[in-house]
This record gives structure tokens, sequence and C-alpha cells, in this order.
């Protein structure tokens, strides 16, 4: 069972979207994307800067549409049998498995982002990544410093957010056997903080029309499966101020056989998590169009 990824915020890096303009399609592919989302995304991807590209409001609609360049970019992508997303990763994958158009996707994104983005500028927040040391302490002192587990990526990796100071007061006082690394990003996601903009996006998914999935979708809610294109669309919603769970994602890919993983553009992240938690399972990760060829042998070796 050969499964598809797609990543979350902060997998973008600057110009890392032109290799993917000589690939037949992409450019107009992209024009498209750029004109429902509201944001030049030829631009963002292959000239703005890193911290032009930081922006939520650009990163997330950036992230989604090189996600869905590269997935069309993938021949045997109707083979693979299973897709999910990390945070703003999940509307690319619903977009793959048929949850929602293109259209749809591109358009609920650059709302999500925008929203978001604004939310967290009504107070200062921020996140940071605790690597290593035992989770019954890490999320004790977590409660202490009123911080909430925003990603649980698994492999002895947990994403905290919260106000700055309480995060400041875990940076310089770190649980024993832990490094805490401050993210660059604009806030606290997955979190309360980010209220105002679960309900600016439930109301915009509203008025969208979905379908059931045709391949199994994980949700990393809870890294069960979702059987209907509602309980996506509710999902999708909720995540925005609930943490990701990716650990039991993973969980959830050993417990259904998976026996490769393909993680679409901006690759990386993804599988270097897999790595870690679903040791021996093949991975590829597409970071630019010479790697499809790669993908393409994985799905076509489990097609075989």
């Amino acid at each position: 069972m050969i499964i598809a990824v797609f990543p979350g915020q902060g997998s973008q890096s600057p110009g890392f979207l032109t290799p993917w303009l000589d690939v037949d399609g992409a450019r107009e592919r992209l024009a498209r994307y750029s004109e429902w989302s509201g944001i030049d995304l030829l631009a963002a991807g292959t000239e703005w800067d890193a911290d032009r590209i930081r922006d939520t409001h650009v990163a997330q609609p950036l992230i989604v549409a090189a996600s869905l360049v590269s997935w069309n970019a993938l021949p045997g992508r109707n083979a693979v049998a299973g897709v999910a997303g990390h945070s703003v990763g999940e509307f690319a994958a619903a977009a793959a498995a048929g949850i929602l158009s293109e259209e749809d996707a591109m358009r609920l994104v650059s709302l999500r982002g925008r929203a978001m983005a604004e939310a967290a500028a009504s107070v200062e927040t921020g996140m940071s990544a605790v690597i290593g040391g035992d989770e019954a302490a890490i999320m004790a002192r977590l409660e202490a410093l009123d911080l909430a587990p925003a990603n649980h990526n698994g492999g002895g990796q947990l994403v905290v957010a919260g106000a700055a100071p309480n995060l400041a007061a875990l940076a310089a006082d770190p649980v024993p056997g832990t490094r805490v690394i401050p993210l660059q990003v604009a806030g606290a996601f997955h979190t309360q903080f980010m209220a105002p903009a679960v309900e600016a996006l439930r109301e915009a998914l509203s008025d969208v029309t979905t379908a059931d999935p045709n391949v199994t979708v994980w949700t990393n809610n809870d890294g069960s499966p979702v059987d209907t294109g509602e309980a996506m669309a509710r999902l999708l919603v909720e995540q925005v101020a609930s943490p990701v769970r990716w650990d039991l994602c993973m969980t959830s890919f050993a417990a259904a056989g998976v026996t490769g993983i393909i993680e679409l553009a901006p690759a990386g992240t993804l599988v270097g998590l897999a790595k870690r938690a679903l040791r021996g399972v093949p991975t590829v990760a597409v970071k630019t169009p010479g790697d499809v060829a790669a993908a393409e042998a994985l799905v076509t070796g489990e097609s075989a």
C-alpha cells in the first residue's frame, strides 16, 4: 500500500518552485492557483525572499499549490491508495482524494492563511519545537507555563505554542534532556488562540460542496480514516485550533500495512519523521521534478 503525504507550513524555501515551471502545464496550473488564491504564487515561489514567503497568508496557499503541482506531475497518482496531510497539508490531501475541488482548496486555504494571520496579530504568541526528553515531564512543564502541545510529530519531536513570554521561560529553563528551538511562525497555531480563524473557515466551508474520498484519508486530528467529505470538512475547520497528531497518523499507517510513502513538494520533513517512526518503510521526497521518477517507481513497484 503506497500512500502520499502533504507537508505543512515551514516547508517552503525561496525559489523552490522554479524547477517545477519546466514541467508541462505547471506554469498554467500555478496561474490558476494564483487567481483562485488571490496571491501571485508564481512570483512567491520563484522570486520572493524568505521573509515574504514566511507570511502565513502567503505560505499556506504557496505550500498547497506546490503540493498539487507535484501531485499532478506524478503519472501513477491514481494508483496511490491513501493520503494524509500535516496541518495545512490536509487541504492538498483533500483535493488529491477528490473531497475538495482544487479551486475550492486554493480559495479556502488562502482564507485560512489570512484568518490565522489576523488571529496571530491580535496577541503576541509563538511556537517552539521541543526535541527529546520525557513526554510526561514535558507535558507537566507545559501545563505549569500555560503552554499547549500544538504538533505531536512523533520521533521525539513536539511543537508547543502559547504566549511569547511563556515560550521564552521554557527556553530559558528547558525540561532536562530536551532542546527547545524557537520557530519562525506568526503565532500559536493549533491552539485556542486561533479560535477566530476557526469561525471564519467554518463559515466559508458551509458554502462548499464536498465529495466522499476516493482513497483512504487519515485525519491529523487523531490519525483515524475519514469516510465522508462532510466529516473531512468539519475536521479541516477544527484542526485550525486543535493539535496536529501526526504521531497517530504514522501509527495508523503502520496498522494499515503501508509499504511506501511519497511526500509531495515542498518535501522532506514528513519523510524524515517517517524514517524515525516507521523504520524500513521506503520513502521518496518529491522536492523537484527530478524526484518524480523515483516516486513513480515506488508506485508502479507496488502496482506490479
